[in-house]
């Protein structure tokens, strides 16, 4: 597989799509199963070997809370 560009895009979605996405992500992960999403025109795969955290900013007068998903592409 050919490395992939790097990226970094921050995208907003209506309300009833973001919670139709978490929703398919809460069922893929109690079924134990990857997860595939489309962000922006671009189809991610997620392995169930993902690591799942969340995480809280604050400053500037704004908070932030991010439910992240990482994992390795190194085979």
């Amino acid at each position: 597989m050919a490395n992939k560009p790097e990226r970094d895009i921050e995208k907003t979605y209506p309300l009833e799509d973001f919670i139709a996405k978490l929703r398919r992500l809460a069922d893929s992960l109690e079924q134990n199963k990857s997860f595939e999403i489309q962000i922006a025109g671009e189809r991610i795969y997620v392995p169930v070997r993902a690591i799942y955290n969340i995480e809280h900013e604050r400053g500037d007068g704004e908070e932030e809370i991010e439910f992240q998903i990482k994992w390795n592409t190194a085979k």
